[in-house]
């Protein structure tokens, strides 16, 4: 059983995670199960090139950033189990116990983190009643995102980066993954607001 589930491996996903595992120390999330399906191969990344990113170095090619930056969960964050080469297919139950069911496995977990992109081919079972068209896309392109108040689809299950409403730029869609992250810390600390940071004071 894990405590969040997070599906996708693009910048929204990892973000989260990445934000997830730097808490690892914190003692209300020491003894959380986290895992990410690390799912890339329709990201929109894959043909980006980046020169306008804060923090990125100038024409860092977007297939490299998603190789990097699951290399760097791992490496930092071992903690965080990486399910690669599976695709979601279909979410079962209800929170706090919910089956995401793959096209190889089933797993079972208490929270639901949705970050991959907002195409219209989006056909996770179980979540398809939540789908609407995006509201800063244009109509043309027929981007979709899940309905969601601040991230929350609907309890127990999070949304993030395009597929929340949020706009296809890179800072946006890791500041809405980091958003989830900090919801789900500051759940997990009894409501008591919650972020992350590290330090070189405390390095």
């Amino acid at each position: 059983m894990f405590d969040v589930l997070i599906i996708g491996g693009g910048v929204a996903g990892v973000s989260c995670a990445l934000v997830l595992g730097s808490a690892h120390k914190k003692s209300f999330v020491l003894d959380k199960k986290i895992g990410i399906i690390a799912h890339q191969k329709t990201s929109s990344l894959q043909e980006a090139l980046f020169n306008n990113a804060y923090g990125i170095p100038p024409d860092t090619l977007g297939a490299d950033l998603l190789t990097s930056s699951l290399t760097n969960l791992s490496v930092l964050y071992p903690h965080i189990l990486q399910i690669e080469g599976e695709k979601v297919m279909r979410i079962e139950g209800e929170s706090p116990n919910f089956t995401v069911i793959t096209n190889k496995k089933k797993y079972t977990t208490k929270l639901i983190v949705v970050a991959i992109g907002y195409s219209n081919t989006f056909d996770i079972e179980g979540l398809m009643q939540f789908v609407a068209p995006h509201p800063k896309a244009v109509a043309e392109k027929q981007r979709i995102y899940l309905l969601n108040a601040d991230h929350k689809v609907t309890e127990g299950i999070y949304v993030a980066g395009t597929l929340a409403g949020w706009r296809s730029q890179l800072t946006i869609a890791a500041g809405s993954g980091a958003a989830v992250a900090t919801d789900l810390l500051t759940l997990w600390n009894n409501g008591i607001d919650t972020q992350s940071h590290d330090s070189i004071k405390n390095k």
